[in-house]
């Protein structure tokens, strides 16, 4: 692809070809517009639709759930199908996408703007299900994360640049579920102490620690590698500013999370001993 500065190297000779690859991007945008605005609807419909009809015939427990929890629980549904969808896709273009891997800054974001656009539909949808049911789901921090998310997002839709690392962080998504399916077993009255929640939370423990702490390492190095390359400095001081501020902080909430999850596991672990304890106590005292 011809860009500005080397058309202006070059020469107006190549001003048709560069008129052609500007045609060949924004019809690429159209496309990711148009999978973005797919994805929105989807979701809605996801929400408004399909999760209560699924809910009802998954667990009889949803219908004895009041609005408030039904809208929320909803919400995480849709949650979960967005992490397993752009989970999957995300590790596919990780071990797959030669082009992204082999220039973490420039490679071609053409297959990472669809999984992103996918993301982008969701969070659009999520933040307006969240204003509009306020008073059930309202959260300011969930508003800040996905005004946050589409602004770091934006780089790759619009500019193609970061497509790697705005990839590397979906993987984070892979934890979702699990969280959701530890409030899905509290408002049916799940026990602490029984074996689908002390699963649940230890699987959780586990694919948190792995998708957002033990990757840290890798994803600093490249990140600390790209540092001063030529390639770094064409990104822009925005762009810069955007990817390493929002990693930051988000690694920061993330060991917080790890910390708080890490707490919870080992009081569930703990309650097992004493229910064991327990039980056997009783067992000889019969």
């Amino acid at each position: 692809m011809i860009n500005p500065v080397d058309d202006m190297i070059l020469g107006n000779s190549f001003a048709p070809l560069y008129s052609f690859d500007l045609r060949a991007m924004a019809s690429f945008s159209d496309q990711t517009i148009g999978i973005a605005v797919a994805s929105f609807a989807v979701f809605q419909v996801l929400f408004h639709v399909l999760s209560s009809w699924i809910s009802t015939r998954i667990t009889p427990g949803f219908n004895n759930l009041s609005q408030k929890r039904k809208i929320e629980w909803n919400s995480r549904t849709v949650s979960t199908i967005h992490a397993l969808v752009v989970g999957i896709f995300c590790l596919y273009i990780l071990l797959y996408d030669e082009a992204v891997n082999a220039d973490h800054l420039w490679g071609d974001p053409s297959v990472v703007k669809l999984n992103i656009a996918i993301t982008t539909g969701y969070l659009i949808s999520d933040l307006l299900l969240i204003i509009y049911y306020w008073k059930a789901i309202g959260d300011k921090f969930f508003v800040i994360h996905h005004l946050a998310a589409l602004y770091a997002y934006s780089f790759v839709l619009s500019k193609g640049l970061l497509a790697y690392f705005g990839n590397f962080r979906l993987l984070a998504e892979f934890s979702t579920p699990f969280v959701n399916q530890r409030w899905f077993f509290e408002v049916l009255g799940y026990p602490k102490s029984s074996k689908a929640n002390i699963v649940n939370g230890v699987l959780m423990t586990i694919v948190f620690f792995v998708v957002r702490i033990a990757v840290m390492p890798m994803y600093y190095s490249r990140v600390i590698s790209a540092f001063g390359t030529e390639a770094f400095e064409r990104l822009g001081f925005a762009a810069q500013s955007a990817w390493i501020i929002s990693s930051v902080v988000l690694d920061v909430m993330n060991v917080m999370w790890m910390v708080k999850i890490t707490k919870g596991c080992y009081k569930v672990i703990c309650l097992i001993g004493q229910e064991e304890a327990k039980t056997h106590k009783n067992g000889k005292s019969d």
